[in-house]
């Protein structure tokens, strides 16, 4: 379905070239002076210079060249603007082909495509804290949204579950418990199915493990063989390594679930180990790999670098991989298996030289062909109210089910001091408001930009919060449930100026998501929905919806909060919650 904008610019076109003057001056932008039209064109003051005429008159007679049924108001005002407002019977039509058009007439220009959105970012064996926010649900944002678009989307958490992290474990755990069969290297019998550790355990395991590396060298030494070992295929670690897997990635999927984050894939840096051999000897015989201090590395820096980009290393000088030989690997992986025509990654943006370096070396290496992009987006952080890192009251980080238990806990008072609901549905609603509260803080801030984590403003039943999005939803669920059957009725003119300024906004649904999946910029719907939440309340506060005597204009307006009920839904689904029957 064309873009309301795309329609009236090529009418404008249209009457530029009937009136004898050049189409191309014809664009149309939304105007900057709503409080004197809709629309405006400034063609007119371009087009003069070339015709050596008055603006002014080129104006009046394009204006004259419109049709005036598409048009309330088509006027031609010095120096040489033509100002527009849409006519009620334009906005009907347009309207109603949204309502009836697949996912409100938004072009699918996804189909056929394919896109792996790599992000959460979790590491086994340790806790999710506060940082795997904001990767998990504006990556689980950006997947919706392309898969909105018709994009086969494969979300990918790529789990840290490889690394050094696994053999601190293993070297803790035998000091620990030394005579565990694990760590009998001529034991051949069949491992214990049950693990030697509960979640707990393995929870306390790490960080003992972790600090005691910063003191103990010989530990850390033995901790780094383990790693090597384990990686290299040893076989009482690789079966300890698969019970921390077990128990490890359950807790993880729960906590992903509670915020309502899906992943198609379970990968992991363990997945793409086999690819790096043949992938570290290729780069090497192709010369894109070259020595240097010991180290292979992939030199990426390119002339019109404005700062120094070092190289990629590939294997260091004792011969261990690093985070980019698995980025790659990875890369190799994803192209052999599905075939992606891009690949987004979500991590915190101080990662940022680091994919440029990986990319980079993606493509010089020819692992990923130019017909495939890449794009990074580097998230800020989340600080407190203050403006500091988030910290727990003893100074630690704080861990993601503890700030979604806080939150919930802190909307569930709010709905039970206000008796939002009955009883038996206080606990839905407590998780629908909470995650919409949460979910709603983060995305509406920029995913480039730090913010401060607030959960009283975040809970908010007004103002620019998740609960008043939902509040807007509930309180349409309502008229339409009074009205009874609604779903077929169709739109009709706008009655009055609340009910065109809210149709108005339903148009700019489809640029909106538009814009905001080639900016990566989930923002941008937050910013839209609360935009049309609060056309909904003006219109709700400044209209008789069910007492209309009119039964063809109380069907309208019903019909038209519906359409915007619709809309706030589905926008709401793309930012990862939905909302309750009740509030």
């Amino acid at each position: 379905m064309e873009k309301i904008l795309d329609i009236i610019t090529e009418k404008m076109e249209r009457a530029f070239a009937d009136a004898g003057y050049d189409a191309s001056y014809g664009r149309v932008t939304v105007s900057n002076r709503p409080d004197l039209c809709e629309y405006q064109c400034n063609g007119a003051l371009a087009a003069a210079k070339q015709y050596h005429c008055a603006p002014i008159q080129i104006a009046k007679a394009v204006a004259e060249k419109l049709d005036a049924a598409d048009y309330s108001l088509v006027e031609a005002v010095m120096p040489g603007f033509i100002n527009l407002k849409l006519s009620g019977a334009f906005l009907e039509r347009y309207l109603e082909n949204m309502r009836t058009a697949p996912d409100f007439g938004v072009a699918k220009t996804g189909v056929g495509k394919t896109i792996v959105v790599d992000y959460g970012g979790a590491n086994v064996a340790k806790p999710l804290h506060i940082g795997h926010l904001r990767p998990a649900i504006i990556g689980e944002a950006m997947k919706r949204l392309y898969a909105f678009f018709g994009y086969n989307t494969i979300g990918d958490v790529h789990l840290g579950d490889w690394g050094l992290q696994m053999g601190l474990i293993i070297a803790e755990l035998q000091d620990r418990q030394p005579n565990l069969p694990y760590f009998d290297p001529d034991f051949t019998g069949e491992y214990p199915a049950e693990p030697p550790f509960t979640l707990s355990d393995l929870e306390e395991l790490y960080p003992a493990a972790s600090a005691r590396k910063k003191e103990d060298e010989a530990f850390a030494q033995r901790a780094h063989t383990a790693t090597f070992e384990l990686q290299q295929g040893r076989r009482g670690y690789r079966a300890i390594w698969q019970h921390i897997m077990n128990v490890s990635v359950p807790d993880l999927r729960r906590i992903y679930d509670s915020l309502d984050v899906h992943f198609e894939k379970w990968l992991g840096e363990s997945d793409a180990d086999p690819y790096i051999p043949a992938m570290v000897a290729e780069m090497k015989e192709k010369g894109c790999a070259v020595l240097s201090e010991g180290a292979w590395v992939i030199p990426v820096a390119e002339e019109t670098d404005k700062k120094e980009v070092p190289p990629c290393i590939l294997v260091k000088s004792d011969g261990s991989s690093i985070y980019a030989t698995t980025d790659l690997a990875t890369m190799v992986q994803r192209m052999q298996d599905w075939h992606p025509d891009k690949m987004l990654y979500v991590t915190d943006k101080r990662q940022a030289l680091h994919f440029e370096q990986v990319f980079r070396a993606a493509r010089k290496c020819g692992i990923v062909p130019d017909t495939t992009a890449l794009e990074h987006i580097g998230h800020g952080t989340m600080n407190g109210k203050d403006g500091k890192p988030f910290k727990t009251r003893d100074g630690g980080v704080l861990r993601l089910e503890t700030l979604i238990a806080d939150m919930t806990a802190f909307v569930r008072a709010k709905v039970v001091e206000n008796k939002i609901v009955d009883a038996s549905e206080v606990d839905d609603t407590t998780a629908k408001i909470a995650l919409a509260a949460l979910k709603y803080g983060d995305l509406s801030n920029q995913p480039t930009k730090d913010y401060n984590f607030d959960m009283e403003r975040f809970a908010a039943f007004e103002g620019n919060t998740g609960p008043y999005i939902l509040y807007t939803i509930v309180r349409i669920k309502s008229i339409l449930s009074r009205y009874g059957t609604w779903e077929q009725l169709p739109i009709q003119p706008p009655a009055n100026d609340y009910a065109k300024e809210l149709m108005l906004s339903v148009t700019k649904l489809g640029p909106t998501l538009e814009n905001a999946l080639r900016t990566s910029s989930p923002n941008l719907i937050c910013a839209y929905i609360y935009e049309l939440a609060g056309c909904v309340n003006k219109f709700y506060h400044e209209t008789r919806i069910l007492t209309e005597e009119d039964e063809v204009r109380k069907a309208g307006y019903v019909a038209l909060i519906g359409l915007a009920k619709n809309i706030l839904e589905q926008c709401i689904y793309l930012l990862g919650f939905s909302a309750p029957e009740k509030m």
